[in-house]
């Protein structure tokens, strides 16, 4: 089988696939919703379906190629806007194979044979707007805007489970380089944000890769480390990814964890650190 899940609290299934992504499926009374539908690979529906028979509504944190195109296997997907030209890019067949290849490596065509799923470049999106509030009945998952990663990226709260996904938004290792991506100095002020605006509402803090679940001080320490990078008081590790060069702010283990300790860490480009100095490059 090509995912697992796990329940993580009263109304929460934790989803995970073999490349390591994390999903969610939150179930009420009445209806369910699945937080994110991954690279489109390994029958995801049929595998949702043996855990709620309920009519399922799907919601994606954001349009990145590991969390988006699965999504043409379900009916209504809701994704904010200013991700969805970023999804056309990377929903392709040849690209999603040639991501999981990399990931997969020998495990490749065991675990993938015959289960993709066809691009949809032209899937219709349902708008996703910040402050949208989803009712299951008997539990509720609000929609929180947090751009940086992406433009679009969004954040879930479940409320009556006090459970906060941030997915990709905020992480202990946050991608924050890519053409996509905001600068570290207007990041770290929507994470100011939505911090002080979900204050007092959640225990728990769930993201979509490694993990699954991080510290209740996630927030407050990325905060913290922004402002380590607009100091220069940082690690500074060099990395790469898909043929793009950044910097990791803080030394990490082989498993992600800070050494010293900490959650948050950020990849970022020394390009995009300041507002204004990334708008002229």
């Amino acid at each position: 089988m090509y995912y697992r899940s796990q329940p993580v609290s009263v109304h929460v299934l934790w989803i995970e696939s073999p490349s390591k992504e994390n999903l969610y499926l939150v179930i009420g009374r009445q209806r369910a919703i699945l937080i994110d539908a991954g690279l489109g690979v390994g029958h995801l529906r049929a595998f949702v379906e043996n855990l709620t028979s309920l009519p399922l509504t799907v919601l994606l944190t954001h349009g990145h190629i590991d969390h988006a195109p699965g999504a043409t296997e379900f009916g209504k997907v809701y994704l904010n806007g200013a991700d969805q030209a970023l999804y056309r890019s990377q929903c392709s067949l040849a690209d999603r194979q040639g991501y999981l290849k990399g990931n997969l490596r020998d495990r490749y065509e065991e675990l993938t044979a015959g289960s993709f799923v066809e691009a949809d470049p032209n899937k219709d999106f349902a708008e996703l707007t910040d402050g949208m509030i989803f009712d299951l009945g008997e539990v509720h998952v609000q929609a929180v805007a947090f751009p940086g990663h992406t433009a679009g990226s969004t954040a879930f709260l479940v409320e009556e489970d006090r459970l906060l996904i941030t997915g990709d938004c905020c992480n202990n290792f946050t991608f924050l380089f890519g053409p996509e991506a905001a600068p570290v100095e207007a990041y770290r002020e929507t994470v100011v944000q939505v911090r002080d605006r979900l204050t007092g509402r959640y225990d728990r803090i769930f993201v979509s890769h490694h993990g699954p679940e991080l510290p209740v001080t996630l927030l407050d320490e990325m905060i913290e480390l922004c402002d380590q990078v607009l100091a220069g008081d940082t690690d500074d590790v060099p990395f790469s990814f898909m043929g793009m060069k950044a910097t990791i702010a803080k030394k990490m283990d082989t498993t992600f964890r800070r050494s010293d300790g900490k959650a948050a860490n950020l990849v970022y480009s020394k390009s995009k650190i300041h507002k204004a100095l990334a708008c002229t490059l």
